[in-house]
């Protein structure tokens, strides 16, 4: 997954209103209740089905670092799904999102005007149809080039055309992404 993909996986898991479990134990069995069975904790894990039920019991309490950090994903991806969803459908419907960037744009304009591109910091809210747009290409499995296409474009309409009022055969370059943060 990519710089864009993964910053939305993380503002997705932002909208939680609740704090996931904080012992193992409690997490294998919030696992083992949305998964329906040890076994299919256990395949996730790649742990053995015995070990599951152990911490099930609270028999083991300190998982491996390399295994803590896999389970706190897990359930984390897991956690509070209608929220999750409602906090997509507000973004994607009514409210937007807000784009904080550092990368390098670059500009094909009118004869006369600059295209080196230079290294940029955006803070920059969208609206909700661009929302819609980078739900609807994740939903779909779409390339990270992809994602970064419609952040390029919500940010070329919003940010630097000034929704249409300025630069009006503007047309702009979204490349060497230092970082993004996605929040609604």
């Amino acid at each position: 997954m990519g710089v864009v993909g993964e910053s939305l996986g993380h503002a997705v898991a932002a909208t939680a209103t609740r704090p996931i479990p904080k012992t193992a134990g409690a997490q294998v069995r919030f696992l083992v209740k949305r998964l329906k069975g040890t076994r299919p904790v256990a395949d996730l894990l790649g742990v053995s089905q015995r070990t599951v039920e152990r911490y099930v019991k609270d028999q083991i309490k300190t998982p491996r670092a390399q295994l803590a950090s896999r389970l706190a994903d897990e359930v984390r991806t897991r956690w509070q799904p209608r929220v999750k969803e409602n906090a997509k459908k507000n973004a994607a419907i009514s409210t937007g999102i807000v784009v904080e960037t550092r990368a390098r744009f670059g500009f094909t304009a009118a004869p006369g005007s600059t295209d080196d591109g230079r290294i940029r910091r955006i803070t920059q809210h969208l609206p909700a149809t661009y929302a819609a747009r980078l739900f609807d290409a994740q939903a779909a499995g779409a390339p990270e080039q992809q994602l970064q296409a419609v952040l390029a474009e919500g940010l070329q309409q919003e940010y630097f055309k000034d929704r249409g009022r300025r630069a009006d055969g503007l047309l702009v370059e979204f490349t060497d992404i230092d970082y993004v943060e996605l929040s609604f």
